[in-house]
């Protein structure tokens, strides 16, 4: 057990204990005064969890959950559908399991970490070669789809798209047929340049569609990003104010606990979804620069292993969380700035939420757990 713990990643302990100085702060900042104060001690409370689960895991083998996939899928679909019939309801999403007031559980937040798993090892099958269409690749988009709408009717679009993310990343790494590729970005074109066209062909019966049946705001996200300047006041807020607090910034920051748009309520979830807010406001260009270099720092330590790897399957797990890291810094920030529309996602490590945080920590535990059962003559005796 010892020998497991001392092949712990210090580099990338160390980043999340930065990453978790930052968050503590930024979330105090963000709910200094408000109804959610307070939030930055129960974030500390997630973080000391989610430390103990990702050095626990360090001493798990990997390798007998990547053997167990086919029961933690079954687990995770049947969260999923459990979730839609018995959960609760929260910012228009059917999507948590609520254990009294003060703790919630997201299912799709763990299917995350399942699906990484599931398809490490559909793709690891090949040990390497050529990814085929019949044995491959139509497995892998079962096995990706069924979580896929299960999520998608809740509704969680953030989720979602993660799931499709994670899919892609990891094919992209798995020697997949060229030929394959440009199918499949015909494809996602083909089908962005369709929706584009029927959505503002079709906008009005859209809007009156999703007004009835009570998802007017996922309307006016996509009209405010396709369409900014025909999108109404109200629906413009969110994304205005978000550019108008970072900019106002400018290089250093207005200062801590000095930010004017979250504190007068002009930025919804300044502690979660919009915690990037937050930084550029008070910390300005610097800081913001500050955390992105923290993010690259963690994502380079994690390629590092990826590389290191002797199994296929390990390499293709890290290479599955980095996907979804990267996507979700790249989203979060992205919309905020205005270059993505809104959604749901959260920053990783710094935006407050129990399943989230403790998920994500999870994650890099499974990386750590990777790391420290590379040792050749077990794999060799794993095959």
């Amino acid at each position: 057990m010892l020998n497991k713990l001392k092949k712990l990643d210090w580099g990338i302990l160390i980043i999340l204990v930065l990453l978790m100085l930052a968050s503590i702060v930024i979330i105090h900042s963000a709910t200094d005064g408000t109804r959610y104060a307070g939030s930055d001690k129960r974030q500390l409370i997630f973080y000391g969890i989610g430390f103990f689960f990702a050095i626990f895991a360090t001493i798990f083998d990997y390798r007998i959950v990547l053997r167990s996939w086919h029961v933690i899928y079954g687990i995770g679909v049947a969260l999923l559908i459990t979730v839609y019939f018995a959960g609760a309801e929260i910012n228009g999403a059917k999507g948590w399991f609520r254990f009294g007031e003060s703790f919630s559980f997201q299912p799709a937040e763990l299917v995350k970490i399942i699906l990484i798993v599931g398809i490490a090892y559909i793709m690891g099958r090949r040990q390497g070669d050529k990814l085929t269409f019949t044995q491959d690749l139509m497995p892998l988009f079962a096995f990706t789809f069924l979580p896929f709408m299960l999520v998608m009717i809740q509704p969680d679009l953030g989720n979602a798209i993660i799931y499709l993310v994670i899919v892609l990343g990891m094919l992209w790494i798995g020697n997949i047929k060229y030929v394959h590729v440009l199918i499949g970005l015909g494809l996602i074109i083909g089908f962005l340049v369709l929706f584009v066209s029927l959505f503002n062909m079709f906008n009005d019966q859209i809007y009156d569609y999703l007004y009835d049946h009570g998802k007017k705001h996922w309307h006016e996200r996509i009209n405010t990003f396709l369409n900014p300047s025909e999108a109404s006041s109200d629906a413009r807020h969110q994304a205005e104010n978000a550019q108008i607090a970072i900019g106002s910034g400018g290089l250093s920051g207005d200062g801590y606990l000095q930010g004017d748009m979250k504190n007068g309520g002009f930025i919804p979830y300044p502690y979660s979804d919009s915690i990037f807010v937050v930084v550029g406001e008070e910390f300005g260009f610097q800081g913001a620069a500050v955390l992105l270099l923290l993010y690259f720092l963690l994502i380079y330590r994690m390629i590092i292993i990826a590389f290191k790897c002797y199994d296929l399957r390990a390499s293709y797990i890290v290479v599955g969380i980095v996907s979804m890291y990267v996507f979700q810094v790249f989203q979060n920030i992205g919309m905020m700035i205005g270059i993505m529309p809104i959604t749901g996602i959260t920053l990783p490590f710094i935006s407050y939420g129990g399943t989230s945080l403790l998920i994500n920590m999870l994650s890099i535990g499974l990386i750590f757990s990777i790391k420290a059962h590379q040792e050749k003559y077990e794999l060799a005796a794993d095959k």
